[in-house]
């Protein structure tokens, strides 16, 4: 009896013992890793340039003064249509300032000088015409006395030349009361009073529009004086639209004349584009974080027609997307899924419950997908951001979404 009641306690802590391995063994075996995963397909790849930019009109007409004016009130406003030729603007004289007391003053008195002028020039040309009277009259004597032999041939020349000296003199006597005349009615217009804008002794300007489009901007539409070369409103073509977009100039050498762009996020549906230039010089440029870097100007033709995007107007901020590359039936891996591994990329894929390292060759990537040339065929399944923990055999867990 007590042999049997040993046996039974013998077998129970063996039981008790194997249990606890087997507890142990349990406890400090390696767990499954849990992962996230995806699959490797088989579509079209686009490798692209993603940046913001600005919509402009290609030709946009500023309509300014002439000359130093009063402008009317301009009734154009944004968005009225305007044919070439037509009027924009009427400009006025500008009226003449204000004389006070003293000035008056002062004009009179050269009013009184200028009239005394007149009366000395006057007095001149009197005198040279009894100067050249008097030289005609010798003239005639002399020519008569040297016809009878009294008086030599030089001194007739003498006379002759009197005569036209005396019609010089005259000449310049005229001129002069002609300026003096000129000086008295600049002087007596100092006295006018000023004349207001838009009465009936002022002629107006008409401007015109250069070119038929549309009003953008009317920088000045209340009755007011501006000087020369004042802007009075801007003229464009709605429908002669392109997108300037500021490149990093590293960027810029893949976005050559004649890539493909994706115009977005304009408020509208995507268009079309195509890179028409890309202009030779660069500037430097302060980013928000306030590293200086050089960018260029990229200038986008919109392909798409008008209707697409006809809601689109003169600086509107959009996003463009400029293709440099473009894969048809490319096998295609989740970026999150590659990771450097000696000299080249690596990933890896799920091989039933165990994760397997597999070297991929990567063609080119963009912000989501890479293009994998060799390594994986459409429909593997690869690990999405593995875990350091992670190893070549590793046993691994797929985590549910």
């Amino acid at each position: 009896m007590n042999v049997l009641k040993l046996k039974k306690t013998t077998w129970l802590w063996i039981a008790a013992g194997v249990a606890v391995l087997a507890a142990l063994a349990w406890a400090f075996s390696p767990r499954p890793v849990e992962v996230e995963t995806a699959v490797v397909r088989q579509g079209h790849f686009e490798q692209s340039i993603e940046e913001d930019g600005r919509t402009r009109l290609k030709d946009r007409y500023t309509v300014s003064a002439p000359v130093a004016a009063r402008v009317a009130r301009i009734v154009l406003r944004e968005g009225d249509r305007v044919a070439a030729g037509d009027v924009v603007a009427v400009l006025m004289p500008v009226m003449s300032s204000m004389v006070d007391e003293r000035s008056t003053r002062e004009a009179t008195a050269r009013l009184k000088a200028a009239a005394a002028g007149v009366e000395r020039a006057s007095a001149r040309v009197a005198r040279a015409g009894i100067s050249l009277q008097e030289a005609q009259l010798e003239k005639e004597r002399t020519e008569k006395l040297a016809g009878e032999g009294f008086l030599s041939a030089s001194r007739l020349d003498a006379v002759r030349l009197a005569l036209a000296g005396a019609r010089r003199e005259l000449q310049v006597a005229d001129a002069e009361r002609e300026m003096a005349l000129q000086e008295k009615a600049q002087a007596a217009a100092a006295l006018l009073q000023p004349v207001a804008a838009g009465s009936s002794n002022t002629r107006p300007l008409s401007v015109r529009s250069p070119v038929s489009g549309v009003v953008l901007r009317v920088p000045q539409p209340s009755e007011a004086t501006i000087a020369a070369g004042a802007a009075l409103l801007d003229i464009g073509d709605p429908l002669q639209m392109e997108v300037i977009s500021e490149l990093l100039t590293t960027d810029a050498v893949q976005a050559t004349a004649g890539r493909r762009v994706v115009i977005e996020r304009w408020g509208g549906p995507s268009v079309d584009g195509v890179v028409r230039r890309v202009e030779p010089a660069a500037f430097t440029k302060v980013s928000a974080l306030g590293v200086e870097e050089q960018r260029v100007n990229v200038l986008i033709d919109v392909s798409n027609p008008p209707e697409a995007w006809r809601s689109m107007g003169d600086g509107f901020r959009v996003s463009v997307r400029i293709v440099t590359a473009s894969i048809g039936q490319a096998v295609l891996a989740p970026l999150g899924a590659l990771f450097p591994h000696g000299k080249g990329m690596a990933v890896y894929r799920l091989d039933g419950r165990y994760a397997r390292l597999q070297p991929v060759e990567v063609g080119a990537r963009n912000n989501n997908e890479a293009w994998l040339r060799s390594g994986l065929t459409p429909g593997q399944t690869v690990i999405v951001y593995p875990p350091a923990t992670i190893r070549d055999g590793r046993k691994v867990h797929v985590r549910t979404p």
